[in-house]
């Protein structure tokens, strides 16, 4: 019997949680397609976390602080000094040698994750020295962030040229493609690849637990959203609905335990494994603008406001949440604009309309990524995906 192509996969959250979400939704369909999958996980363990059936080999702990991605701490809270970085890089390359991949994934570098250099580097340059050389995929989002000097979007096309064979792009270009967030896109576009967005699998199941949900992500940036949907709920046209709040893993406990004390009858948790199941069943969703939260919006088909998190650096869930708004498919209040008032208002607004349709997206990201995989390592042409 001839053994299943194997995939290293590649992730390292440091601040949200959403990296690692997407990628398990990606890891579940490729182990679903045959391939047998090994994914090296570089962040914090989340209590919410599914290997999907893959072998999942963790490295020593690496996370950021709040707003600061210059300073990497080390499982203990401390910055990582220069030992623990050789321990990380070690066995990274350690797991590489002892895997023998029929190919490579990185989750974001070499558009982000500049803070593991140090790892990733030597990993893409022993890849290169492996005798049965792997195939390379870059995996990201539709949307990156801007506002990168030049000379770093320079060094992205160069490692792209130098490494990678391939860069999926989870979004469907008829929406948005990866030039208009990246400048240098037409010197790798015969590297591109678009897969549609990574929705979690369509199975049917509809939870009706609440006609609304209030979620905040993995809850660093959604404090200011969940205290003005707490306030907004009883003023608001669904005042009487079902309301549930998700806050996310890491809303802090005292911000917790203050909306427990506002928020009346309003279910209050942390996480739900299953959102889209939940949203199929609601009449409404309010939340931030990120990329899985969106893709639960969209298997659901449910109405929905969103709220973007942006500043001068952090621009990727203002364009998401722009592009679909002008599209009639989202109702968007500003970053400045979360409080209660705004909330009700936009209630209001977004009540009057019909459920939005969502079928003109393309929705398959994680099979085609799949189908995209098993084509490369049968040599076929890959053109039709760009």
């Amino acid at each position: 019997m001839t053994a299943a192509p194997r995939i290293l996969y590649y992730v390292q959250h440091l601040l949200g949680v959403g990296h690692v979400f997407r990628t398990m939704r990606i890891v579940a369909a490729l182990m679903h397609c045959g391939f047998d999958v090994r994914v090296v996980y570089g962040g914090e363990k989340l209590p919410q976390f599914d290997g999907a059936g893959a072998r999942v080999h963790f490295l020593p702990s690496l996370v950021s602080r709040q707003g600061d991605f210059s300073t990497l701490l080390a499982r203990d809270g401390q910055p990582a000094d220069d030992a623990y970085k050789e321990e990380r890089r070690d066995r990274l390359l350690a797991i590489l040698s002892e895997t023998a991949p029929d190919i490579v994934v990185t989750e974001a570098f070499p558009f982000g994750r500049r803070q593991m250099h140090f790892e990733l580097l030597p990993m893409m340059d022993a890849v290169r020295q492996l005798p049965k050389r792997p195939l390379v995929f870059s995996s990201i989002r539709d949307i990156l962030q801007e506002g990168n000097k030049p000379a770093k979007d320079r060094q992205t096309v160069e490692f792209v040229r130098r490494y990678f064979d391939g860069v999926l792009v989870h979004g469907d270009p008829d929406l948005v493609r990866l030039d208009a967030t990246f400048p240098f896109t037409a010197e790798i576009a015969d590297r591109v690849c678009y897969t549609g967005i990574v929705t979690p699998p369509t199975s049917g199941a509809v939870s009706d637990s609440f006609d609304v949900v209030v979620s905040a992500g993995g809850g660093l940036l959604g404090r200011e959203l969940v205290f003005a949907a707490a306030g907004a709920r009883p003023r608001s046209a669904l005042r009487d609905a079902r309301w549930c709040i998700l806050t996310g893993p890491y809303l802090t406990q005292s911000d917790y335990d203050d909306l427990q004390g506002i928020a009346g009858s309003v279910t209050l948790m942390r996480f739900l494994p299953d959102l889209h199941h939940t949203l199929a069943g609601a009449t409404l969703s309010i939340s931030l603008a990120g990329y899985n939260t969106v893709a639960d919006i969209m298997v659901a088909g449910c109405r929905a406001i969103v709220a973007p998190q942006w500043n001068d650096k952090e621009t990727e869930q203002l364009r998401r949440a722009q592009l679909l708004s002008r599209r009639g498919l989202v109702e968007m209040i500003g970053h400045a604009e979360k409080d209660s008032d705004t909330l009700v208002a936009a209630i209001d607004r977004v009540m009057v309309r019909p459920r939005p349709d969502w079928s003109a997206i393309r929705k398959d990201g994680a099979a085609t990524t799949a189908r995209v995989l098993r084509r490369a390592l049968d040599g076929d042409d890959l053109s039709a995906f760009r």
